[in-house]
């Protein structure tokens, strides 16, 4: 009898270029912000005080890893290509999500679900394409641009 295997059981490790490596720990930063942000609303916590967090998340490490991204790493494949106006497009509409004064709570579940999409679409889909396409200066290029390292420093721990 032939057994059926889940798919998380055939997913494999994705071989990340050296240069997108950094980038790519963002990511994982970006998904621990939504596993925070689900925390906080599973604790009750008062929506200020997360968005308070995700403020800071967005002015400190977000905005600059959207910024690079958006100058040095999509250009490998040009703004007109299908998988760049993808990604510039939810970049703006999380920059949006994150900027947005109103409706905090919907605004932040907003954010906990649509960056953790947006990430898992450019770590399974765009920075594959890219890594094929990309010419060893333009990786060089990346790579040399980006060293921002993240740090947690944030003292209102409300996910703990």
């Amino acid at each position: 009898m032939k057994t059926m295997c889940s798919d998380t059981e055939n997913i494999q490790p994705i071989k990340r270029h050296n240069a997108l490596k950094s980038l790519s720990r963002e990511h994982h930063h970006g998904l621990l912000l939504g596993w925070k942000i689900r925390e906080g609303f599973r604790k009750k916590i008062e929506p200020m005080r997360i968005k308070k967090y995700t403020d800071w998340y967005w002015k400190n490490y977000l905005s600059l890893h959207f910024e690079i991204e958006e100058k040095y790493v999509f250009s490998v494949l040009g703004n007109s290509h299908a998988l760049i106006r993808k990604a510039l497009s939810e970049h703006r509409r999380l920059k949006r999500l994150f900027e947005s004064q109103t409706e905090i709570s919907h605004s932040l579940s907003l954010i906990e679900e649509e960056l953790e999409r947006h990430i898992r679409f450019e770590e399974r889909i765009l920075f594959n394409e890219i890594q094929q396409i990309a010419s060893s200066e333009q990786l060089e290029c990346i790579e040399a641009l980006h060293s921002h390292q993240f740090c947690d420093d944030w003292k209102d721990k409300f996910w703990e």
